[in-house]
């Protein structure tokens, strides 16, 4: 073996680099999704007077307040992520059935397309149900812009 010629060590070694880098970033990628996933949704607050007057960092200190006052009385921030994720699942899978269905007609094979896309859609639902936000519900959302409207503020929605 000549000194110029690489090693299978070596060679095998610059094969595994990438997948390192994928691992990494395909890690990365899921941290990113659950973090945006678990985002609360906040209130969005009209610039007026009295938000000019006091600056986010009070409003943002403001709404926080507002949003343990409305957990302590009782209202729920989000509207239940089981059922958005039961929804999300059997909505897939309604779809992925008719689009598979549609697909295995084409090449002859309409129950085998629709089974095919049942499974892909309901894959597809459940996970974008599972990384979804969950809206607040109702009764949270008024607590908190009632309570927000009472300091002097004005929410015109949420995000």
């Amino acid at each position: 073996m000549e000194a110029d010629e690489p090693t299978e060590s070596v060679h095998s070694h610059r094969w595994r680099q990438p997948d390192a880098v994928m691992a990494r970033s395909r890690g990365f990628l899921i941290i990113t999704l659950l973090v945006a996933g678990c985002a609360a949704p906040k209130p969005i607050l009209y610039p007026n007077a009295h938000l000019q007057q006091v600056g986010e960092e009070v409003a943002d200190r403001d709404i926080d307040e507002c949003r343990e006052m409305a957990k302590g009385a009782g209202a729920t921030a989000s509207q239940g992520k089981s059922g958005q994720v039961a929804g999300s699942t059997a909505a897939g899978g309604a779809i992925g059935s008719a689009s598979g269905a549609v697909g295995g007609a084409v090449v002859g094979r309409p129950g085998v397309g629709a089974m095919v896309g049942a499974a892909g859609g309901a894959t597809a639902g459940f996970l974008r149900g599972l990384f979804r936000r969950s809206p607040p519900s109702n009764a949270y959302k008024q607590f908190v812009q009632r309570c927000l409207k009472e300091r002097g503020y004005d929410p015109v929605g949420w995000e």
